[in-house]
C-alpha cells in the first residue's frame, strides 16, 4: 500500500504552514437549562469532536477541575462551562452512548479528569493516537497530526489561560473550538484513504 502523509514534521515545517481554524458556530453553554438543547443538536451526528480544558496550576502537586467540555460537529462548537453548570446527566449520557463516537487526541486524561467530576461509563471513545499509526503517522500532538493530514497549524496559545474566568474571551472560545473540531476533522480525513497496517479496534469504550 502507497504511503499517503509522511510519517513526522518537524516544529519548523509546522511553523511554516497557514494558520487553520473553526469557522463555524461558537455556543457557549454556562446554563444549566440550555445543556439538554445543545446535546439533542448533538446527538444528530454520529461523529463529534471531544477536547476538555483546564485552569492551569502553578502549584506542584494540585491539579484543578476540568473547567471546560469542548464536543463539536462539522459546523458548530459547544462549549460546556462545567465549573459552571456541573457535570449534568444529560452530558453524562451523550458521553456514554454507543451511537455516537466521540475523538480526540488524548481522551483517556480528559475522560479521567470527566470521571472525577461524576462517574460515568464513556463509551465509543476513538484516540486518535491509536488510529494514526495505521497510517504510518508517529506524531502523537494534535498539532503536529493536523499539520500533517489537514496541511494546516493551530494556535495553542491560549492553552494556559483560565479557563475558569468570568467570560471566556473571543481567542479562548476559538482554541477550544478548534482543538474540538480539528480532531473530529483529522479523522475524517483519515478515514477517506486506506491505512498501511491491518485495521484494529481505535474505540476506547472503557476508560
Amino acid at each position: 500500500m502507497e504511503r499517503v502523509y509522511v510519517e513526522s514534521i518537524s516544529n519548523e515545517e509546522v511553523s511554516q504552514l497557514p494558520i487553520g481554524a473553526f469557522r463555524g458556530k461558537i455556543v457557549v453553554v454556562d446554563r444549566p437549562e440550555d445543556v439538554a438543547s445543545a446535546c439533542e443538536q448533538l446527538r444528530q451526528n454520529p461523529l463529534i469532536g471531544f477536547d476538555t480544558e483546564t485552569r492551569p496550576s502553578f502549584t506542584k502537586g494540585h491539579t484543578n477541575k476540568v473547567s471546560l467540555l469542548q464536543l463539536s460537529i462539522a459546523d458548530t462548537a459547544y462549549l460546556f462551562r462545567l465549573n459552571r453548570i456541573g457535570f449534568p446527566e444529560t452530558l453524562r449520557a451523550l458521553l456514554s452512548s454507543r451511537e455516537h463516537a466521540k475523538i480526540g487526541v488524548g481522551v483517556y486524561d480528559d475522560v479521567r479528569g470527566l470521571r472525577a467530576l461524576h462517574r460515568f461509563q464513556p463509551q465509543n471513545f476513538i484516540e486518535l493516537q491509536n488510529v494514526a499509526p495505521r497510517y504510518g503517522i508517529t506524531e502523537k500532538s494534535l498539532r503536529k497530526l493536523a499539520a500533517i493530514i489537514l496541511h494546516f497549524r493551530i494556535s495553542k496559545a491560549q492553552r494556559l489561560s483560565n479557563w475558569e474566568a468570568q467570560q471566556l474571551t473571543p481567542a479562548q472560545q476559538l482554541y477550544a473550538a478548534t482543538d474540538a473540531w480539528v480532531g473530529r476533522e483529522i479523522y475524517i480525513g483519515l478515514s477517506k484513504v486506506p491505512p498501511l497496517a491491518p485495521s484494529e479496534s481505535c474505540l476506547t469504550t472503557d476508560l
